[in-house]
């Protein structure tokens, strides 16, 4: 199909100089059990977009060479009044072109959805979140776990060969 990422990850990049969990998530955690476990091959804006790329086209290239779109969704995420770019094209390519899927995974206790752009409102409304509950936490690296099980049923099937 063209493809050569199964997902491409849409995060919160954080503004500030503190590790924060969400990081340690996109570049420890997912990698581990998608690329590792599973044998998923991710797009990860700061460490499969490089340094001197123009950003914005090597994000539509990316988005536009994977299979899905995986949106962590964040109190961080949703308050930010200046969406980031990967997040718009994104979206414009799940509703508009209709041509990838979405998969949201919900990092903290959201509660409501109305602070959430229109388009993203209507993605939780038409599928739902995988929620990251605080006991995943325990064995985060387990790829049996629930939550992963969850994400592995939307990711693509994978093409192993034997």
């Amino acid at each position: 199909d063209g493809k050569i990422y199964d997902a491409y990850v849409i995060y919160p990049k954080s503004h500030t100089n503190e590790a924060n969990f969400v990081e340690y998530f996109v570049y420890q955690i997912m990698p581990d059990i998608l690329e590792n476990k599973c044998g998923y091959k991710l797009c990860i804006y700061g460490r499969d977009i490089y340094p001197g790329e123009d950003t914005a086209s090597a994000i539509e290239k990316r988005m536009q060479k994977s299979r899905r779109l995986i949106i962590l969704l964040t109190c961080q995420l949703i308050n930010c009044k200046e969406h980031a770019y990967d997040q718009h094209i994104a979206l414009y390519n799940a509703l508009i072109q209709n041509d990838t899927k979405v998969i949201l995974l919900e990092m903290e206790t959201i509660g409501t959805y109305e602070k959430l752009q229109e388009s993203l409102r209507f993605i939780v409304k038409r599928q739902g979140t995988i929620k990251w509950k605080e006991q995943h936490t325990v064995h985060p690296q387990s790829s049996s776990s629930k939550f992963w099980k969850q994400v592995r049923y939307h990711m693509p099937r994978t093409l192993r060969s034997s």
